[in-house]
């Protein structure tokens, strides 16, 4: 309140008009989508400290309180850089959002309810034959440059292609596997590793992949462990363990749905441009 007291004065705005509420409401649409981009994220933890920073700013100018006033002046100069620097992945994934159709919530969609049964079907038969395997599903953010570095597909989506994929001993079965819409893209695809210092030393390469691929996209990644058959989602870096396929078929559904209407539920898997 303290601050948009204070752009008032600045602004010197001296009657409000159909265009000011335009202003407004654009700037707080802005702010909103922001919000909802870093929400859950580490830079939410910093936008609340430069909210505070700032506000405990114009308190010190409020009370004439010269040598904060002088010190926060000084210290903001030196702060931007650091956020650059300490902050830089989700820096780099709220500008990937913003640069997508996703900034703007998408009112298209194509049926995926099937592809979903497909995923769910294939993981828990993986799951239950202890075989490891590591599933990417692109969203807003495109992993051409991912695919790239793998094998290319193109192929159609399916549980006996997913599972064949896998199998120990094909040539395709060490590596993440990337769905672009109703496709398999690619197979055999590198992914980078989390840097996480306190993630627990007892995940592997895949469950680190798939944590580094959601940190550096708005990807869904579904991870297998080989050595315990353990069920495993993640999502902006946060991963959800020990899921059955009742769970997982929840969990998707909720991610990719857009929308429901007469019981038929509709998902967003939005094809990367080429």
């Amino acid at each position: 309140m303290i601050v948009l007291l204070e752009l008032t004065k600045y602004l010197k705005i001296p009657t409000f008009t159909i265009f000011d509420f335009i202003d407004i409401f654009i700037t707080a649409f802005i702010i909103y989508r922001i919000l909802i981009l870093i929400k859950g994220t580490r830079a939410a933890q910093m936008a609340f400290g430069i909210l505070f920073i700032v506000v405990f700013f114009y308190i010190s100018k409020e009370f004439h309180l010269k040598i904060i006033q002088w010190f926060l002046s000084n210290f903001m100069t030196y702060v931007v850089f650091a956020i650059i620097v300490l902050y830089q992945n989700e820096i780099r994934k709220i500008l990937a959002n913003i640069g997508t159709r996703g900034f703007i919530d998408p009112i298209i969609s194509t049926g995926g309810i099937s592809k979903i049964d497909e995923i769910v079907l294939a993981v828990t038969t993986l799951s239950s034959k202890k075989i490891g395997a590591l599933i990417v599903i692109e969203r807003k953010i495109g992993l051409k440059n991912f695919m790239e570095n793998g094998i290319i597909l193109d192929a159609k989506l399916s549980y006996d292609l997913l599972v064949t994929i896998f199998y120990p001993e094909t040539p395709l079965h060490d590596g993440a596997v990337i769905i672009n819409g109703d496709k398999i893209a690619a197979a055999a695809c590198f992914l980078p590793l989390t840097l996480d210092p306190y993630l627990s030393k007892e995940f592997g390469t895949r469950h680190r992949a798939a944590i580094g691929i959601t940190e550096d996209s708005d990807a869904i990644a579904v991870v297998v462990s080989e050595e315990t058959g353990t069920i495993s989602v993640v999502i902006d870096g946060n991963m959800q363990r020990k899921l059955d396929g009742e769970k997982l078929k929840d969990v998707l559904t909720k991610e990719l749905s857009i929308g429901e209407k007469k019981n038929l539920l509709k998902f967003n898997f939005t094809r990367n441009k080429k």
